[in-house]
């Protein structure tokens, strides 16, 4: 039964997977779970009656990037941040982990407080680990990125330029110690932490690589620490000391560019399809307006119209972040 859910070309893949982790028992119970923008087909499933999750990579991914991905979720499943793996080959996409019941992120005992001190700890507890394969520096990727979609249906010819020009001023004015490097997720968003009833978990790995060590906690602060106090707490969980004016004037740059990698890799996941006339999708949404239109249903979670509202949205706020007042001198005390 739980092949029914995947690809005849899949199968073969699969059915090794099962034989090596769980031998003669027989997968029970499968249920489809909704997957992120990769497109990775994820399925629950019980073996004895414990539950686990298979996870099979789309074929249209480029095997180098299975590769990134499923040793990032290996080693962070090493570190205690990551659910146990129990068969992960990246050759052919398919991974065996343990399955996470989640509760809501606001089921937290301790609170917003509680949950953005508890995931600081997390972020700083991944950052020990030194097994993460690198890729180009995380400004650099974004160029690249940018410069493959010069010519996404998706946008007008021209539209992308103030987006490099906001780049190049970030590239030419902050300081990128490759020496400095940790072990980062880069998508923390809240779709990507589990929690259990007793702790957080971090999950979907195939955008970790080593990045600066403010990425991820940039990322937080998109959502979940979304306001000085939370962010303070925040940083001194993951930093261990009260954070300088330098970490925080750092953490904004950083975080206006990570809206642009979220634009950038999101627009990237649409290539192929048609251009989307949803009306819905096209409305000029801020962070904010775009979180209550998914929450109001007026934009179905994990629909290609989402997908590409997201990216605008992320564009245009990495647009704003670049020309606001503040930005230049947090760039100039970012250094």
């Amino acid at each position: 039964m739980l092949l029914h859910a995947l690809p005849k070309s899949r199968h073969d893949a699969v059915q090794r997977a099962l034989r090596e982790v769980f031998g003669k028992c027989v997968p029970a119970d499968p249920t489809l779970l909704s997957g992120g923008v990769s497109g990775a087909l994820i399925i629950r499933f019980q073996v004895q009656g414990r539950p686990y999750v298979l996870r099979v990579e789309p074929e249209r991914i480029a095997i180098e990037d299975r590769s990134r991905g499923f040793a990032c979720m290996a080693a962070a499943a090493r570190q205690g941040v990551a659910p146990r793996i129990y068969h992960a080959d990246a050759a052919v996409g398919v991974a065996i982990m343990d399955f996470v019941s989640s509760r809501p992120l606001s089921d937290h005992p301790g609170g917003e407080a509680g949950l953005v001190r508890e995931l600081g700890a997390l972020v700083a507890a991944l950052q020990c680990g030194r097994e993460f394969p690198r890729r180009a520096d995380y400004p650099a990727a974004i160029e690249s990125l940018l410069c493959s979609l010069s010519t996404s249906p998706f946008m007008q010819p021209g539209e992308l330029q103030p987006c490099a020009d906001g780049l190049a001023l970030i590239r030419s004015g902050l300081s990128w110690d490759s020496a400095s490097l940790v072990a980062s997720h880069n998508d923390p968003n809240p779709r990507n932490i589990l929690f259990d009833g007793a702790r957080v978990w971090l999950v979907d790995w195939e955008l970790g690589f080593q990045n600066d060590p403010l990425v991820d906690l940039a990322i937080l602060t998109h959502e979940l620490a979304a306001t000085p106090d939370l962010e303070t707490i925040l940083l001194n969980a993951a930093l261990g000391v009260p954070p300088s004016r330098r970490v925080r004037a750092r953490l904004h740059v950083v975080r206006v560019l990570a809206r642009l990698f979220y634009g950038c890799i999101v627009l990237d996941s649409l290539r192929g399809a048609e251009r989307l006339a949803t009306s819905e999708a096209n409305v000029p949404f801020t962070p904010t307006t775009f979180r209550r239109a998914v929450r109001e249903g007026r934009l179905a979670s994990g629909a290609p119209e989402t997908a590409y509202a997201f990216a605008r949205m992320s564009i245009a706020a990495f647009i704003d972040g670049v020309c606001a007042p503040e930005f230049r001198d947090c760039l100039s005390r970012g250094q």
